[in-house]
């Protein structure tokens, strides 16, 4: 049943999911899941916490379906709900910022994603860790904003148009935003180098 959905268009696969059409939903799901655990992943540098948080993304598309309406693409739509809920949970969930990797552990850069420049001796892997491991401590040292706008642009992909309808600001505050976390993490990483 969900082969005749896979090659619809997101946007249609909610308008059947308003419908209450779980087949839909389920290709919405497997369509778009990467993405959006990937995003959270990134942003609050827990893995646990990021499945947690992915999951209530969808359970959030599902009750929002009926009230879906399909003027922007559906990407934009729930990046927006991703980022609404990474932002509320940092403000109103644990207060700390999350270390996104402890010793022993797996790295951000591994978890979820491969890295298609994989180093070749154990230096050039240690080496690799260690950089993957200042970079994110750095990158979760930024303040929220910040944070997400460079999440969304380095990672994701998307323009500054794409990240002001995500974010809900003008495309001049996503250019301030990037500036200052690039200097930002440019800074911390000059000093953890120290």
């Amino acid at each position: 049943m969900t082969k005749q959905f896979d090659s619809l268009p997101s946007e249609d696969l909610m308008v059947e999911t308003a419908k209450g059409d779980e087949f839909a939903f389920e290709v919405l799901v497997r369509r778009h899941q990467a993405s959006v655990l990937n995003l959270v992943y990134r942003y609050v540098g827990n893995k646990t916490k990021a499945q947690d948080l992915a999951q209530e993304v969808f359970i959030r598309v599902w009750r929002a379906a009926d009230r879906y309406e399909p003027k922007a693409k559906f990407a934009t739509w729930i990046y927006s709900i991703t980022v609404n809920l990474c932002l509320n949970e940092m403000k109103f969930g644990k207060k700390r910022k999350m270390i996104p990797w402890e010793v022993g552990k797996e790295e951000p850069s591994s978890v979820y994603e491969t890295d298609s420049e994989v180093p070749h001796s154990p230096e050039d892997l240690l080496l690799a860790k260690e950089r993957s491991r200042r970079i994110s401590e750095s990158l979760q040292s930024l303040p929220e904003n910040q944070r997400m706008a460079l999440i969304l642009k380095r990672y994701d992909g998307l323009s500054y148009e794409e990240i002001a309808k995500v974010m809900g600001c003008s495309v001049p505050a996503v250019e301030s935003l990037l500036v200052r976390a690039k200097r930002g993490l440019q800074e911390k990483l000059i000093f953890s180098e120290k």
